[in-house]
């Protein structure tokens, strides 16, 4: 099945409900973009958790090495990594049972999609969540 992302409305509606975001590949380096994009939704309300096992720490939150290391509820596993990684942190965000998987903008991929219908987890690809937040959650 080819891939395709929720409605606006559901998406809109994910954001509204999501509490916790863990941010896999969120770099400590204030010039990166995972970390602009995680600063502006710890801004907007968020707890975010960081996943990288190359730093102890950003956004003043502890750093985790895997998915499968955090011992909090995760409401949305936000990706920064390349494509050819996503299967495998598909396969870690359903072990978590993190309800949505969300690839950043230009980050796709049919096995991670595939992979992650079957366990009914919500996947959203190539969107960044910073831009949909500020356009659709008032």
């Amino acid at each position: 099945m080819t891939w395709n992302n929720p409605s606006q409305d559901e998406i809109k509606e994910i954001l509204e409900s999501a509490k916790t975001i863990a941010v896999v590949g969120l770099s400590n380096n204030p010039d990166r973009t995972s970390f602009q994009i995680a600063k502006e939704m710890q801004s907007a309300g968020y707890k975010i958790i960081p996943v990288n096992p190359m730093i102890e720490e950003a956004l003043g939150e502890k750093s985790y090495s895997s998915l499968e290391d955090i011992k909090e509820k995760v409401d949305i596993v936000n990706v920064f990594r390349r494509p050819e990684f996503l299967p495998e942190i598909a396969k870690e965000a359903a072990k978590i049972k993190a309800p949505v998987f969300w690839a950043q903008q230009g980050i796709v991929s049919q096995e991670a999609y595939d992979y992650l219908q079957n366990k009914e987890v919500t996947v959203i690809m190539d969107l960044c969540i910073k831009v949909l937040h500020s356009l659709i959650v008032k």
